[in-house]
């Protein structure tokens, strides 16, 4: 999946991190038989990922930051290379496609071997401190403005995911397991190296650090940085960057995301608070995670501007970039915001969740996603939300019916609506009300300068000849137009 899909030359037809954890979600939940393709193909290119590892002098397997063929593309650059997280990208990847699908088959063969080195990867880059912590230094995370640091938090919770996705799989399929070299001192170091997994914490400010020590740098001079000096990436060495707390693109806010319950509700909005005041956004990538938080927050205002930003990134040529091909990710991040956003679903512990909530700008959302071979569809109102479990539910197409394949569908869908157990059953619609938003409080400011525009309620969003801009710079929306928004349905 190339980061520019089949659109332009941007980055040569090179697929990078971005496709598991943006593009694969919105296939997984869409098109699961179309998902299971990116995931076997990394699995045929496990030979060259562990080439890598023996090159870098690690263990298991090391994917390529930048690659077309499974060999890395990239020049060697430090701060690209020290991007292991990729590793950990593809193994969440394999436990979320799992999980959605049941799909037995893969899970036993590529997936355990994928999981498998992941996890040696780690065993070998990480160690332990004389406190007993477990660290993982030399990084780099999503955001390319903090490079080369120790214990970046996205990188350390989706590594620990990645190591208890290992022993959970190797222990359910052990005959599988032995025939990897897999033996019990090896589950036994992946354990115990995730339960020891170091999160840094800045406990005087009580947010997380997106890496150690990123609150103690010195803070970016947003006054004194001029408009046509973003991104800044084109305008500062990347010395000048690293020096700084300025995010290029969301981190500890995609951390949040995609490992939500190893925070607190209270925990994520210190954090995001805290990180959006520092994050330009001169990544496509960030908008659309933005606005999943800010949606979970109560901030449906704000959340609905980066959903638009990210819709708009190429129609708009928002970073003069289009002419290379469309942003593949930030267009999968649109998805992410509506669905994961506005109709906040999340795959925890393999169970599917919902906490609905639409802005005003919204009066009706609606999707589905494909979850143990059925098809959950959801209609997002003001203030009610139905769900039904469509009768035309396939999951995985003809091999769907494959039992030794994949698992056996029930009739019935047990999920969660704001937290409250709901049992969905065939053709059987479930209407339940949306509580009260919480008291998001103040919402947090941005960069000066960086905001994202703002978009009155039933204006176009996209600007109409002779007519004024759609894209109004107020700072609060008007009262709900006739905006309805309905995704894809698989």
């Amino acid at each position: 999946m190339p980061a520019k899909g089949l659109s332009g030359n941007g980055y040569d037809g090179h697929t990078m991190w971005d496709a598991e954890i943006f593009v694969l979600p919105v296939l997984t939940y869409l098109r699961p038989e179309i998902a299971a393709g990116p995931l076997r193909w990394r699995h045929a290119t496990l030979d060259q990922a562990r080439e890598r590892a023996r090159t870098l002098r690690l263990a298991g397997a090391a994917f390529p930051w930048r690659t077309i063929g499974g060999r890395e593309c990239s020049g060697y650059w430090p701060a690209g290379t020290a991007a292991l997280h990729v590793n950990a990208d593809i193994a969440a990847a394999v436990l979320r496609y799992a999980a959605a699908t049941g799909d037995i088959a893969f899970l036993r063969d590529a997936g355990l071997e994928l999981l498998v080195e992941t996890a040696r990867l780690w065993s070998r880059v990480g160690h332990y401190d004389d406190s007993g912590a477990f660290h993982l230094d030399g990084v780099t995370g999503p955001d390319e403005y903090t490079a080369l640091v120790n214990d970046d938090v996205f990188t350390n919770l989706m590594a620990r995911r990645n190591l208890r996705g290992a022993v959970a799989t190797a222990r359910r399929f052990p005959d599988r397991a032995r025939e990897l070299g897999v033996v019990e001192a090896e589950l036994t170091a992946w354990r115990e190296a995730a339960e020891a997994m170091h999160l840094p914490y800045d406990a005087r400010r009580g947010i997380h650090q997106q890496c150690a020590g990123f609150t103690r740098l010195r803070e970016w001079d947003f006054a004194a940085t001029d408009p046509g000096e973003y991104p800044l990436l084109l305008h500062y060495p990347y010395l000048e960057l690293y020096r700084h707390q300025v995010v290029k693109q969301a981190d500890v806010v995609l951390a949040m995301q995609h490992c939500g319950d190893d925070f607190t509700i209270e925990e994520k909005a210190r954090n995001f608070a805290y990180y959006e005041r520092r994050t330009v956004r001169d990544s496509s990538l960030s908008a659309s995670s933005q606005a999943v938080l800010a949606a979970e927050l109560g901030h449906l205002e704000l959340a609905y501007a980066f959903l638009a930003e990210s819709a708009l990134h190429d129609l708009h040529n928002l970073s003069d970039q289009t002419r290379d091909g469309l942003h593949v990710a930030a267009l999968a991040g649109v998805w992410s915001a509506l669905v994961m956003g506005f109709g906040g679903f999340r795959d925890e512990r393999g169970e599917p969740v919902f906490a609905p909530r639409l802005p005003p700008a919204l009066t009706r959302l609606r999707f589905s996603i494909f979850w143990q071979g059925h098809r959950i569809q959801l209609t997002i109102g003001p203030d009610e939300a139905t769900y039904l479990l469509r009768e035309d539910s396939t999951g995985l197409g003809d091999a769907a019916a494959e039992e030794p394949r994949h698992a056996t569908a029930q009739a019935r869908v047990e999920l969660r609506h704001h937290g409250k157990p709901v049992v969905l059953l065939p053709g059987q619609p479930l209407t339940l009300p949306l509580p009260e938003p919480p008291d998001a409080g103040p919402e947090p400011p941005s960069p000066p300068g960086r905001a994202p525009r703002r978009r009155r309620a039933g204006r176009p969003v996209t600007p109409v000849p002779g007519q004024p801009d759609g894209g109004d710079q107020a700072a609060t929306a008007d009262t709900a137009g006739p905006a309805t928004a309905d995704t894809a349905e698989g």
